[in-house]
């Protein structure tokens, strides 16, 4: 019998319809072909390539541009490549992180696009070995006038909750931002923490021959088949109907499959072990062979299905969650099974490395899909496409810029904003105290969590401006680096390294990709600037809905070290009469501010420029006064500007303040609102600010005495009174209206 007899259908019935269904163009199946020695694939076969060429899996347009980060580091353990990052924290001790995207799902159905990818993320961190210690997300929704947005809000929410604090793992920082670039292509980036011991780490290569493929978790359905394809697309006016591809996830089996594992994991028969995320058991299987030289067959009639009758090709594409796939020691296998089957989770030897380089599955005594693994891996298409850099908008000046008529109700406004809003109904419905090492809860410039056991911290955040980085795409890039670093250094923590969640446009329109480029070009000097490299990722493209694109949104995950838990700052003002101090240049830029957008009603002029070398200064300077107990209560600028951050720290605290202008030769409404970089915001005690200052002077840092804390309402130079109670009022009551309103 001939190959072509033994794998199935003829060449004329992969007809040009089938293929782009698949998502492949005319050039790619010619590629497919010649891999196959000539022949055309089976449909089992070109399933796999389709999902194994897509986007999400293969990187083929970002490919090029991610290699210009830098992802090493005397803290790098492990970067790129696997299921997360790793860097030391000391003490033998490495933290395991990763962000990815979950857009099309979550869009499509709300609750369990967001309920899975929760769970994947926390798996891609305990296949490494490490115990899952803090979630974030990133969360981008449309215009809140929009008619889906608050039905995608509700889901998307309830769908993290549900899955994070049934597993038990804290849900403990993120963002939530709505625009109307969004409306048909929301974002739902995940991002997972973990802790491990450095000489307990795993990794994905299946090497050796011979050696046995285990297939643990739960069971194999026809949920979630070709999600990774429908994650390479834009969506249309029949978006709904992908419906089906969306996984459904279980979270107390997540939590059974987590202990199993890491009880496996406790011992020494884990050879390589791979989660079954988007493309499920082929993407885990390819990858794994791939990393490890070998190849791989599997025998799909051994693989545990919840379905009756699924084919070849459902069961490799399926992308039901809860699995894992291992290689084992061989004559491990029965230890293995019986801690699977004591935490009630199925256990199953599909397959076994081979030395063919091929990828081969069997069903039902027939060949269903062989095919070289290079071909699916390292030889998967890589396109440098076109691009066009975006056009240099102009520095708007200060003067330029209209001043509010009242500088009290421009403060009530934009902190009344949905970008500028309280979160508390957010993070309210997660539980972001389970485990009881959360010390650092939501609100702040980033959330701190306790290593276990020890006098450690991790310090964890995500950010990104979107309308930074579609106003310059380079400038934008940047900054959301320098901004994670900035939120860690505001707590005292020593930035390590971020994970990118890069989420774009279609990448075959040259503007889209000369975003794209302009980013990661930006994102990589911050990087390289700051020694804050890039460990893992994920890039979302084709977030678009009838060629009408997402803001660019770069989202960053960045993750400090606090050494010494008691040696931390929070986002509040510490006490009565404390001396607010300003660090970093103050220049009142407005273009492409809150202020501007808001309550001027334009989006005009270059966002503001990034000085790394100050960002650099200036955030060790804070830090090391945090280090050495001086100072315990900071508050980064960003959004909204000067009198926003220090609102922030006012409405924390429950304690007001009076500001100075200073001598600035700026407008009341530039100094105020201006989102100047590089600045902190200290609140310190007053016979520590003469020798703050000396010191800041020393290195030459700005710094100048912003004002007095005290009272309960907030004033510039004694005028413009803001009572904090009509702040609060205001500042808090935005979403849960919102929310409730039917």
């Amino acid at each position: 019998m001939s190959s072509q007899d033994t794998l199935g259908p003829r060449a004329d019935e992969i007809t040009p319809e089938i293929v782009a269904e698949h998502g492949l163009n005319r050039e790619e199946y010619d590629r497919v072909c010649e891999s196959l020695g000539g022949r055309a694939p089976n449909l089992t076969e070109l399933g796999v390539f389709s999902v194994m060429w897509s986007e999400h899996c293969s990187y083929k347009s970002s490919r090029v541009w991610l290699a210009k980060l830098p992802t090493t580091g005397p803290q790098v353990i492990c970067g790129p490549g696997e299921n997360a990052g790793i860097v030391d924290i000391g003490d033998g001790q490495a933290a395991v992180f990763k962000m990815e995207s979950h857009n099309h799902p979550s869009f499509i159905e709300p609750y369990q696009g967001a309920a899975t990818g929760v769970g994947g993320i926390m798996r891609d961190v305990f296949t490494m070995g490490a115990r899952p210690a803090a979630n974030l997300n990133a969360l981008r929704f449309g215009s809140p006038d929009h008619d889906k947005t608050r039905h995608l809000v509700s889901g998307v929410v309830s769908g993290i909750g549900g899955y994070g604090n049934c597993i038990g793992v804290p849900t403990v920082g993120g963002e939530v931002n709505f625009d109307k670039s969004y409306d048909g292509n929301i974002l739902v980036n995940a991002m997972c923490v973990g802790l491990a011991e450095v000489d307990k780490i795993f990794y994905a290569a299946a090497s050796g021959v011979g050696n046995p493929v285990v297939y643990v978790g739960s069971k194999t359905g026809r949920d979630g088949i070709h999600g990774a394809t429908m994650a390479s697309a834009e969506f249309d006016d029949d978006s709904d109907e992908k419906r089906p591809t969306v996984q459904v996830g279980d979270p107390f089996t997540e939590k059974l499959l987590l202990e199993a594992c890491l009880e496996l994991m406790a011992g020494d028969a884990i050879i390589g072990i791979q989660d079954m995320g988007a493309a499920g058991l082929t993407s885990s299987s390819v990858e794994m062979a791939d990393k490890g030289g070998v190849g791989i067959e599997l025998d799909l009639d051994l693989v545990p299905c919840r379905e009756e009758a699924m084919t070849a090709y459902e069961m490799l594409l399926s992308e039901s969650q809860e699995r894992m796939l291992m290689v084992l020691t061989p004559g491990r296998e029965d230890g293995a099974k019986k801690i699977f089957e004591k935490w009630g989770l199925d256990f199953a030897v599909v397959g076994i490395t081979t030395d063919t380089g091929r990828f081969v599955a069997k069903h039902q005594g027939k060949i269903k899909a062989d095919i070289p693994l290079d071909t699916l891996a390292n030889n998967a298409p890589k396109y440098n496409r076109p691009w066009i850099a975006g056009e240099k908008r102009p520095v708007i000046v200060p003067d330029e810029v209209p001043a509010p008529n009242s500088l009290s109700d421009a403060l009530i406004k934009l902190m009344s904003l949905p970008d500028l809003c309280s979160r508390r109904w957010v993070w309210e419905q997660y539980d972001h105290m389970v485990m009881g090492d959360t010390v650092g809860r939501p609100g702040g410039d980033a959330a701190v969590v306790r290593v276990h056991g020890t006098d450690k911290s991790l310090a964890v955040t995500t950010d990104v401006t979107p309308r930074y980085v579609a106003a310059d795409a380079h400038e934008g890039g940047k900054q959301a680096v320098a901004e994670t670093w900035r939120n860690l250094t505001a707590t005292g923590a020593q930035p390590l390294a971020i994970t990118d969640c890069m989420n774009f446009g279609n990448p075959q329109r040259p503007e889209i990709m000369g975003q794209f480029a302009g980013a990661i070009e930006g994102m990589a000097e911050a990087c390289n600037a700051l020694s804050y490299p890039v460990v893992s990722g994920n890039v979302s493209l084709y977030n678009e809905t009838n060629g009408q694109a997402i803001l660019p949104t770069p989202a960053i995950g960045g993750v400090g070290l606090i050494k010494n838990t008691e040696r931390r700052a929070s986002a509040a003002i510490g006490h009565d009469g404390d001396i607010l101090l300003l660090v970093g240049t103050e220049r009142g830029h407005l273009g492409q501010s809150l202020y501007q957008r808001d309550l001027v009603g334009k989006s005009e002029g270059a966002p503001p420029p990034v000085d790394l070398t100050a960002e650099l200064r200036n955030g060790n300077f804070v830090r090391g006064l945090i280090e050495a107990g001086d100072v315990a209560h900071v508050h980064d600028c960003s959004d909204g500007g000067l009198w926003v951050a220090v609102s922030e720290m006012a409405m924390a605290a429950d304690i007001g303040a009076d500001i100075t202008l200073g001598s600035q030769q700026l407008p009341a409404h530039a100094i105020l609102f201006g989102e100047d970089q590089g600045r902190y915001i200290l609140s310190v005690d007053a016979d520590q600010v003469a020798k703050i200052i000396a010191s800041a002077e020393s290195l030459a840092i700005p710094v100048r005495k912003l004002g007095v804390a005290g009272g309960k309402s907030l004033r510039i130079d004694g005028e413009h009174e803001v009572k904090l109670a009509d702040l609060r009022q205001a500042h808090e009551s935005w979403l849960p209206e919102y929310m409730n309103t039917v």
